[in-house]
C-alpha cells in the first residue's frame, strides 16, 4: 500500500489541536475506481466501498469493491468484492448504519448500458464487523419508486419552455413526455450520497435521475422493508442531492449543477420530512458539475466537501458553516488548488463524523499514474486553520 501524504499538525496531544492524515486505500491502477462511500462501524473500524472496472455504465465488468480499515492495526485490507452481477455494470454504492446499528448497502445495477435503466438494489446486515471480506447479508431487495407528482411538477417547470421553437423547446417537450411515461418515470433513480435518518425513525435515501436531471428521496418508515417516493427535486439540472436537517426540523438538499451557467450548487428545502420540496435554485457555492456532500456535525456545525470550481475537478475543498449554511466562514483544501490546474481529478467525496469527533472523507483520486480512492482524517480545527 502506498501512502501518498501523511501530515499531522499537532500543537499538543489533545484532539482539539488541528489534525490531518491521509493515505490511498490502494495504489493507483489502470482500472476505473470511482464514487466511494465510507461508514464507521461500532467497533471503530472503517468500511469503504466504490465501483471498480474498465469503465462505467457501458462496461460489463464493473462491480462494487470494498476495503476495511482496522482500528487496532491502522491498516487497510486488500480490496474485496462486495457485489457483482456478471455481465452488468454496477455503480455509485452507498453504506449507512441506521439507528438500530444495522448496516445498509445500496447500489444501482445498470440494466441496459444507460443511466436511465438503473435498478436500485440493497442489502441489510447485522453481522458486518469481520476482520476481512464482506458482511453476512440477511436481507436483499430492490427499491422501485413511483415519483410523487412528477408529471404536474414537470409541466409547471418545463411547460413555458416547451412552447418555444428550437432545441430548448424540443428538450422541454421530451421532458414532459418522459414524465408521463410510467416506465421511464419509475426506472433510473439511483444513489450517490449518504442516507439521513430523522428523529421519527424515517430514513431518507437521496437519489437522482440523469434521465430527468432531477433529485428524489426514497423514503422508508419501517427500516427499509417498504419504500415510497418523494416529489422530485426539480430545477435546472439538479442531481445527486446531499441532505442535512436543520435545528428547526426542516431539510436542506444541496445538489450538483448539471444545468446551464452559472455553475453553482443547487439547493432545495423541505418542511414535511422530505415528501415535498421547493424548486431548486442556485447558491453561491461553485460547482463544475460534480458531486458534493454536506453533513451536520455533532456540535451543530455543517461541513461540506466539494470542488470549488466552475470547470474541472482538480481542486477539492472542505468548508465549515456555523450558521446552518447561511455562510461558510472557513475553508481548506484537501487536494489541489483552483489556481493549479493539472491532469488530475479529486472528486466525489463521501463524508462522515466518527464517534471520537474526527471527520473522515474518502474521494476518487485520479492522477497520471492511475486511479485510486483516497481517505483523509481531519477535524474542524484543521479546516478552520485554512490553507
Amino acid at each position: 500500500m502506498r501512502t501518498i501524504a501523511t501530515l499531522l499538525l499537532l500543537a499538543s496531544g489533545a484532539w482539539g489541536a488541528a489534525q490531518y492524515s491521509g493515505e490511498l486505500i490502494f495504489p493507483p491502477e489502470k482500472w476505473h475506481n470511482h464514487s466511494s462511500s465510507i461508514v464507521e462501524l461500532p467497533n471503530g473500524d472503517l468500511l469503504v466501498c466504490w465501483f471498480h472496472g474498465s469503465g462505467e455504465r457501458t462496461a460489463d465488468d464493473v462491480l462494487i469493491s470494498a476495503a476495511r480499515w482496522n482500528r487496532s492495526t491502522g491498516k487497510w485490507t486488500a480490496p474485496f468484492t462486495l457485489a457483482d452481477t456478471p455481465g452488468f455494470p454496477e455503480t455509485n454504492p452507498i453504506l449507512f448504519l441506521d439507528a438500530r446499528q444495522r448496516l445498509m448497502f445500496m447500489w444501482p445495477l445498470i440494466i441496459a448500458h444507460k443511466w436511465e435503466t438503473a435498478l436500485m438494489k440493497y442489502r441489510i446486515s447485522t453481522d458486518y464487523q469481520q476482520a476481512s471480506g464482506p458482511p453476512k447479508w440477511e436481507y436483499q431487495d430492490n427499491i422501485v419508486l413511483m415519483p410523487k407528482d412528477i408529471l404536474a411538477l414537470t409541466k409547471d417547470f418545463a411547460g413555458e419552455a416547451a412552447a418555444k421553437p428550437g432545441a430548448e423547446g424540443e428538450r422541454a417537450k421530451k421532458l414532459i413526455e418522459h414524465a408521463g411515461d410510467e416506465y421511464f418515470s419509475r426506472m433510473g433513480w439511483f444513489t450517490r450520497t449518504h442516507p439521513l435518518q430523522l428523529p421519527s425513525g424515517r430514513i431518507l435515501v437521496p437519489m437522482y435521475s440523469d434521465g430527468y436531471s432531477y433529485g428524489i428521496m426514497a423514503i422508508t418508515d419501517d427500516g427499509g422493508y417498504t419504500w415510497s417516493a418523494s416529489q422530485p427535486l426539480v430545477g435546472e439540472g439538479c442531481i445527486q442531492p446531499s441532505v442535512v436537517r436543520k435545528k428547526d426540523g426542516s431539510l436542506v438538499a444541496y445538489m450538483r449543477d448539471n444545468g446551464p451557467p452559472p455553475k453553482r450548487a443547487h439547493v432545495s428545502y423541505s418542511k414535511d420530512d422530505g415528501v415535498t420540496w421547493s424548486r431548486a435554485r442556485d447558491t453561491e457555492i461553485l460547482n463544475p458539475g460534480t458531486s458534493l456532500e454536506n453533513i451536520r456535525l455533532s456540535n451543530g456545525d455543517w461541513i461540506m466537501v466539494y470542488n470549488d470550481l466552475e470547470k474541472g475537478r482538480y481542486s477539492l475543498v472542505a468548508a465549515i458553516s456555523d450558521d446552518e449554511g447561511a455562510t461558510w466562514k472557513w475553508k481548506r483544501h484537501l487536494d489541489g488548488r483552483p489556481t493549479q490546474e493539472a491532469n488530475v481529478e479529486y472528486h466525489y467525496p463521501s463524508v462522515i463524523e466518527a464517534r471520537d469527533g474526527s471527520i473522515h472523507v474518502t474521494y476518487s483520486y485520479f492522477v497520471p499514474e492511475g486511479k485510486s480512492i483516497k481517505h483523509v482524517r481531519i477535524n474542524e480545527e484543521w479546516v478552520k486553520a485554512g490553507d
